[in-house]
C-alpha cells in the first residue's frame, strides 16, 4: 500500500497506488471500482449494484430532485474497515462509458450524485486508532475522481492513461484540499427545496461541485452532458425501489 496522504480540510484517505484513479478510495478499507474499461476506451457495462449496502447507511440517500425525469441507477458504497457504509453514489441518466475523446462525441448526459456520512475524528470500532473526519472537501474529493474514471483524453494512447490518471488524480485531490481558491466558483442550487450554496467547477471533462446539507450529510456531483445550473437535490424517500 502506498503512502495515504488526506486533503487538510478533513477528507478521506488516499493512496498513491494507480487504482485510486480508477473509482476506489481508501477510507479504512478498499472501496469497489467502477467497472472496468475495456480496450479503445469502451466501458464494459455496469455490474448492476445491489440495494443492500445503500440500505445499512445509517444517513439518508440523495439524488436529483423530481424535476429529474430520466433513468436512476445504483453505482456503488464504500465502507470503513468495520463494515459501516461512508459514502456511496447514485447515477442518473445515461449509464456513462469512459469516453475517448478523439472518437468523438458520443452525447453522453449523465450526473452522479455522491453522499457522504458526516462524521468527526472519532475512534475505530475496535478501540485501536481513529477514523478521519469527513467534510465538503472529501465530496469534493470522491466527485472528483468519479468525473475521471469515466475519462479519456483526446489523442492518449491506452499504455500512457495510468500515468495520466494519476496526474489528475492528484490535481483533483489539491483542489479539494483547497475549496476557497481561485479553481471553485459558488453556485446556489434547491437541496430539499432549501437554496443551498456549492463549491462548483468546470474542466474539459465535465463539472464538479460539492456542498453540504440539513440532513447530516455532504454531497457532491459530477457530470457531463447535463448543466449542473439546473439541478436540484433531495433525499431518496425509498431506495429500496432501485432493487
Amino acid at each position: 500500500m502506498g503512502e495515504q496522504r488526506r486533503p487538510q480540510g478533513g477528507g478521506p484517505l488516499r493512496s498513491d497506488e494507480n487504482e485510486e484513479a480508477s473509482g476506489y478510495m481508501e477510507t479504512t478499507s478498499r472501496v469497489g471500482a467502477q467497472a472496468p474499461a475495456a480496450e479503445g476506451g469502451q466501458q464494459v457495462p455496469f455490474a448492476r449494484r445491489t440495494v443492500d449496502g445503500y440500505l445499512l447507511a445509517p444517513f439518508p440517500w440523495y439524488g436529483l430532485d423530481e424535476a429529474f425525469t430520466g433513468p436512476r441507477w445504483l453505482m456503488q458504497v464504500g465502507t470503513a474497515a468495520d463494515g459501516a457504509v461512508e459514502h456511496g453514489s447514485i447515477g442518473h441518466g445515461d449509464e456513462p462509458s469512459v469516453r475517448h475523446e478523439a472518437m468523438g462525441d458520443d452525447k453522453e448526459r449523465f450526473a452522479v450524485v455522491v453522499t457522504v456520512a458526516a462524521n468527526p475524528v472519532r475512534r475505530s470500532a475496535d478501540g485501536t486508532g481513529l477514523l478521519e473526519a469527513t467534510s465538503v472537501s472529501s465530496a469534493a474529493w470522491l466527485a472528483g475522481v468519479g468525473l475521471l474514471s469515466f475519462t479519456w483524453p483526446g489523442q492518449m494512447d491506452h499504455s500512457l492513461r495510468d500515468d495520466w490518471l494519476d496526474q489528475q488524480t492528484e490535481t483533483a485531490w489539491v483542489l479539494a484540499d483547497d475549496l476557497g481558491g481561485d479553481d471553485w466558483s459558488t453556485l446556489s442550487l434547491p437541496v430539499d427545496g432549501v437554496p443551498t450554496p456549492f463549491h462548483y467547477r468546470e474542466s474539459e471533462f465535465g463539472w464538479v461541485l460539492a456542498g453540504s446539507t440539513q440532513e447530516g450529510v455532504h454531497v457532491g456531483a459530477y457530470g457531463r452532458g447535463m448543466s449542473a445550473y439546473g439541478l436540484g437535490f433531495a433525499v431518496i424517500k425509498d431506495i429500496g425501489v432501485y432493487a
